[in-house]
């Protein structure tokens, strides 16, 4: 049987992935398979069992590949197919939309977005009345979360005008990414310290 997962919560897709597949499975890199190794992957035993568990990954992005997968619908392995987007106004999609399980995997909206980008916007010029906002959203976020949506902000900016300011502003993100994940200091004072400095970077 062949699923597909998708989406950006890979943390859901995965507990389910795990359940499907049980314990071992094989993984396999999708963008790096060729034509002729769909027989195998799909239809070929192990020499253990004749019901293979794979997860393949990033098939979509191998096009040629991808186009194949209506071919081996017939396949009697457990097959999960994970990919971050899918698109479905592409041919094989129509193809397959009624005949295997698609399943979406989304991360939840966060409420705060709006404000956790106009906290960034604000420390560029003013780091302290910055800090005084990031207080009344403490509570309701997560600083790992709220570090990661203030880097897709600062990627934009880098896109829109990449100067050496802009580049010294996502180094300095990345560093107190690293050190939310591995110090032992309480986080939201790193990441009230980086909105401090953020206007004199």
């Amino acid at each position: 049987m062949i699923r597909v997962y998708y989406g950006d919560d890979r943390v859901r897709a995965t507990r389910d992935i795990d359940k499907v597949l049980g314990d071992e499975y094989e993984i396999v890199d999708g963008g790096e398979l060729k034509e002729d190794d769909l027989p195998s992957l799909f239809l070929g035993n192990s020499l253990f069992s004749n019901k293979r568990n794979i997860l393949i990954r990033d098939m979509t992005s191998n096009k040629i590949v991808y186009d194949k997968l209506p071919e081996y619908l017939n396949t009697v392995h457990n097959i999960v197919i994970f990919e971050l987007k899918i698109d479905k106004r592409s041919a094989t999609y129509k193809t397959l939309k009624d005949k295997i399980e698609w399943k979406e995997y989304k991360l939840p909206v966060n409420p705060n977005m709006k404000l956790v980008f106009d906290i960034y916007k604000v420390a560029k010029n003013d780091g302290v009345r910055a800090v005084k906002m990031l207080d009344k959203v403490k509570s309701e976020e997560e600083p790992i979360m709220f570090c990661g949506l203030m880097i897709s902000q600062a990627l934009k900016d880098y896109k829109a005008c990449p100067g050496v300011k802009e580049k010294r502003v996502l180094k300095e993100l990345s560093r107190l990414d690293l050190n939310l994940k591995s110090t032992s200091v309480q986080p939201w004072l790193l990441v009230q310290a980086f909105l401090l400095r953020l206007a004199s970077l």
